[in-house]
């Protein structure tokens, strides 16, 4: 016999006799004399993507293995969604501005979860002109902050992403003032992929919100974190004893797009790792062989391409080595660091990412010692033995955490390939994120 029943758990159940078999996809609860719950399979979560670009948070839900489905994806970057449809063929993509949505639209998706990454420009100041709510790009956003509060059904969680200096905008104090008033717990953190293990620094601001009376899985705080909560500081150590969340806070931090640096790969003297062979300072040059020698991260080579078939269309141009030779972010295969990765790479050289020394038989000691010293000619001769090449954009996307499955349509170029990912993010940042967000 069946009775209705209402469960602890927040599902909805029926109690039935023990021999009774189980409905498939049922979860059984214990009640004891002879009798099981059984709990009905719980929807999975409604999730609204803002600023969909290339897929990435679509990705990061994924990898999160949270029960969850995309209803819309919203862009206006027209080749962003022709990756966006190539890789999710089967999710609805509202190509339009998002402040041309109406409240009756955002409504009838009704969605259990945001996950948004708006415009970063308003809020750099590397490319933009930090004009904060003045720029019109954040129109959106501001859009979504009006809307929030009148939605018929208030979303359950929001994840936002977007660049450091986010969180001293007005635009995140009109973010905190919303979910305040819509009565959202909420946490901020400055993480990087670094802290996972990857050889890519992307500091980036993140914001987890939850509505109440559910509350997270961590303490929060309320000044930003610069790790995960469930983080053991311990596993982040390198070989001098230091923590990464200690790298992680240093100046050097905050100027990681913009960093002349060179990688010192393992293996060398300690005279050559004491020398300055371009345009930095020591303490440049200590952080990187801190970053360089912790264990925890992986090397480059783990990232790259197998068997490339053709490298000619990613080596530096000789116009180019001649004339950024002292300012080149270059790393070997066994290093443990890269820089932040921008929408320029690949086109422009200066502070747009790291490149890549294919010539693992030549040291970086020998090509710069006295450099300044030689002719054009010989400086270029010199340079050449490096073999210096621009990561690929598969490259760029193993870094960033995008499966193998993941590709560019045939039509989109290298170049809009290097911009569309440089406007993208970690995915296994984010799908850390996502779970401690939901659990």
């Amino acid at each position: 016999m069946f009775s209705p029943g209402s469960g602890a758990e927040g599902g909805t159940f029926v109690l039935v006799h023990v021999q009774r078999r189980s409905r498939e996809g049922g979860r059984r609860l214990s009640l004891g004399d002879g009798a099981v719950a059984m709990m009905e399979p719980e929807a999975p979560l409604r999730v609204l993507e803002l600023y969909s670009g290339i897929g990435g948070m679509h990705y990061a839900l994924k990898e999160s293995c949270i029960a969850a489905k995309v209803v819309a994806a919203v862009d206006i970057n027209t080749v962003a969604n022709e990756v966006y449809k190539h890789n999710f063929p089967y999710t609805y993509l509202c190509a339009k501005t998002i402040e041309g949505m109406t409240l009756d639209e955002f409504n009838k998706l009704d969605f259990d979860v945001i996950l948004m990454s708006p415009p970063c420009q308003p809020f750099t100041s590397r490319v933009g002109s930090q004009k904060d709510v003045l720029d019109p790009r954040t129109k959106s956003f501001l859009y979504i902050l009006d809307i929030l509060p009148r939605l018929s059904k208030t979303p359950k969680y929001i994840l936002l992403e977007n660049v450091k200096g986010f969180e001293t905008s007005v635009a995140r104090d009109k973010l905190i003032q919303t979910l305040e008033s819509c009565r959202y717990t909420y946490q901020a953190f400055l993480l990087s992929p670094t802290l996972l293990g990857i050889p890519n620094s992307r500091l980036r601001y993140f914001l987890l919100a939850k509505l109440q009376p559910d509350t997270f899985c961590f303490q929060i705080y309320h000044q930003i974190l610069k790790h995960f909560p469930d983080h053991d500081d311990t596993d982040l150590k390198s070989t001098d004893g230091s923590s990464l969340n200690q790298i992680l806070s240093t100046e050097g931090n905050k100027k990681e797009q913009i960093s002349s640096e060179y990688c010192a790969e393992n293996g060398k003297s300690q005279a050559d790792v004491n020398l300055l062979y371009k345009l930095e300072t020591p303490e440049h040059q200590k952080q990187k062989q801190i970053q360089n020698n912790n264990l925890s991260i992986q090397m480059i080579q783990d990232f790259l391409e197998e068997g490339l078939q053709d490298p000619s269309p990613y080596f530096i141009p000789p116009k180019s080595l001649l004339r950024y030779a002292l300012i080149l972010d270059i790393v070997g295969q066994t290093c443990r660091r890269s820089v932040c990765f921008t929408k320029g790479y690949g086109h422009y050289v200066e502070g747009t990412g790291s490149v890549l020394k294919t010539a693992s038989d030549v040291e970086l000691s020998v090509v710069f010692q006295s450099f300044d010293a030689l002719s054009e000619d010989e400086k270029l001769t010199q340079l050449s033995k490096l073999k210096l090449r621009y990561f690929t954009p598969r490259e760029i996307a193993n870094l960033h955490g995008f499966p193998p499955e993941f590709s560019f349509p045939e039509k989109i170029s290298l170049r809009q390939s290097y911009r569309l990912l440089g406007n993208s993010l970690n995915i296994h940042v984010v799908a850390k994120l996502i779970q401690l967000m939901v659990k």
